[in-house]
């Protein structure tokens, strides 16, 4: 005789915990796709249909997202659903801190949105000069400062 199937509501081998991190997942894609387009939270409510109370538990993950909704959100965003699943599969899912987006994650990603408008190309290039004349301002002070 057969094994009986495995029912739909029973835990995975890794529980529960599993889906909080792929739900977790999608939030983060979900709110790193909005800040890309420059988007508030509450232009991005009025695009999918929803208040901005929850455009807001969509993106902390308070409230998991239903197929259907999902779909709404990726043709609002302009991609396609498999986008909010990338990056699952490398190993980094389970560690909560690197889901997060951190200040200086945010930052980079309204600066390449800003910077990919910036129609003419010597300014684009000065830009990156700057960049890299700060950051190496940055460098020589801390190794002043290690000597010292």
């Amino acid at each position: 005789m057969s094994e009986p199937a495995r029912k739909f509501d029973e835990p995975l081998t890794e529980g529960r915990t599993r889906a909080h991190d792929v739900d977790m997942h999608v939030s983060l894609r979900i709110r790193q796709r909005r800040i890309t387009l420059g988007l508030t939270q509450q232009q991005m409510a009025d695009l999918i249909g929803v208040t901005y109370q929850q455009a807001h538990k969509y993106e902390t993950g308070v409230n998991r997202i239903s197929a259907g909704r999902l779909y709404h959100i990726a043709k609002a965003l302009g991609v396609d659903v498999n986008y909010f699943f990338e990056g699952l599969d490398d190993g980094t899912q389970g560690r909560v801190s690197e889901r997060r987006l951190m200040p200086q994650q945010r930052l980079l990603l309204e600066l390449a949105r800003h910077f990919a408008n910036i129609a003419n190309r010597r300014h684009q290039e000065a830009l990156c000069n700057l960049a890299r004349a700060l950051a190496s301002a940055e460098a020589a002070e801390g190794e002043r400062q290690a000597v010292d």
